[in-house]
């Protein structure tokens, strides 16, 4: 539907058109649904446009929980407040906004303090429902209840985000520029900057090439690393990854004679300081691990596996070496403070943020989009809802 004033749709549901996933790996389709009004401490929002993270492509092809369907999906978007629900004062009608995943109360201890950014109060879950009620706010035409997806739920003209995910912006920045801000690009810099804490003339390495890795190598660039190391069986990453400051790379499926850890070894002279691994492989986990220069070298995992999934290490190695290893959920960032700071650096012309941008599709092609990512075509495709 058209944007229509808030008068005409405060405090009541709102039909609109959505992309629902119905079934594991089938097209998404786009039909009307029925979007509620929000709830106390809940704000409706009305998506301007929305990304396609790899996220996304994972729960849409898994079968199993945490899978449920009927869904709708995404999690990367940007958007302007159509209207509040009560007991909400940060944002008002007309603020443009950001829906993160991961929430940040700004009450808990942990939001508060400046040591991590996992929030207590609203602990991270990848929940089919609201995080405060545990309901949904989406019923198809004939009542059906539609699950909602990281508490975002973007491929629909109009979602409901409780407060906590939701990021006021500055209005100035491009809304196909501001919505990759929401996960990948967030995510890979924030592990490089808040996480790690990348040092100025220190070595760097990068488990796969993908958005987040070079979103990675960004935030290692402008961090000050003197060598950045892509790590990809892909060999035409390296011409991307200069982009983005990737100063050396391994061809991880033709090292010849040589691990990965051995090329990584030389490369640095000893290990690098700083590894992360952005695809979600135990094997590169323990890899990227194997590869931390000892006595201060960090792993750092951002990478989403499949439920289940298992790091083995030798319990010598941890002790004897003295490397970390350690996760980071939305690089370490919290929404509220942290993102506007990205979109300063963006304004600023530092952040790289255009270049992630490779396609862009109207909404009626999301279906496009996915095939686009999937067949490894591009960084980050943007949807326009109004397009």
């Amino acid at each position: 539907m058209d944007g229509k004033s808030s008068s005409e749709t405060r405090g009541k549901p709102i039909r609109c058109r959505a992309a629902v996933c119905r079934k594991p790996g089938e097209p998404l389709v786009i039909e009307e649904i029925m979007v509620a009004p929000p709830m106390a401490r809940e704000v409706r929002i009305r998506v301007i446009c929305t990304s396609l993270c790899q996220s996304d492509i994972t729960f849409w092809k898994l079968k199993d929980f945490p899978a449920i369907f009927p869904r709708i999906l995404g999690h990367e978007a940007i958007g302007v407040v159509e209207s509040v629900g009560e007991d909400v004062d940060e944002v008002t009608e007309g603020d443009t906004v950001i829906p993160i995943f991961l929430s940040d109360c700004g009450e808990c201890g942990d939001c508060n303090s400046k040591k991590s950014n996992l929030c207590s109060k609203f602990p991270f879950k990848v929940s089919p429902w609201m995080p405060r009620y545990e309901t949904s706010r989406f019923t198809d035409l004939k009542g059906e209840v539609l699950y909602h997806f990281l508490s975002v739920s973007s491929f629909t003209e109009y979602t409901v985000v409780d407060i906590a995910h939701v990021t006021k912006i500055d209005s100035s920045i491009p809304p196909n520029r501001a919505c990759l801000l929401s996960c990948g690009v967030s995510t890979g810099f924030g592990a490089a900057w808040r996480t790690a804490n990348v040092e100025t003339g220190s070595t760097v390495a990068i488990f796969g090439l993908g958005s987040i890795g070079l979103a990675v190598a960004e935030g290692a660039r402008l961090c000050g690393a003197t060598k950045i190391i892509g790590v990809d069986v892909n060999p035409n990453k390296f011409e991307i990854g200069k982009k983005f400051g990737v100063t050396d790379f391994v061809n991880a499926g033709d090292c010849g004679n040589k691990s990965v850890t051995q090329m990584v070894n030389e490369i640095t002279g000893g290990g690098a300081d700083y590894c992360f691994e952005c695809v979600g492989l135990p094997s590169l986990v323990q890899e990227a691990y194997a590869c931390c220069r000892k006595g201060w070298g960090k792993a750092i995992v951002l990478g989403v596996a499949k439920p289940g999934s298992q790091v083995n290490l030798s319990s010598y190695d941890v002790l004897h070496s003295g490397k970390t290893l350690m996760g980071s959920l939305f690089g370490g960032l919290k929404a509220k403070t942290d993102i506007p700071i990205l979109i300063k650096r963006y304004l600023d012309k530092e952040l790289q943020l255009d270049k992630f941008v490779t396609h862009e599709v109207k909404f009626d092609d999301i279906n496009k989009a996915f095939d686009l990512l999937i067949e490894g075509q591009s960084l980050r495709c943007v949807i326009w809802m109004d397009k």
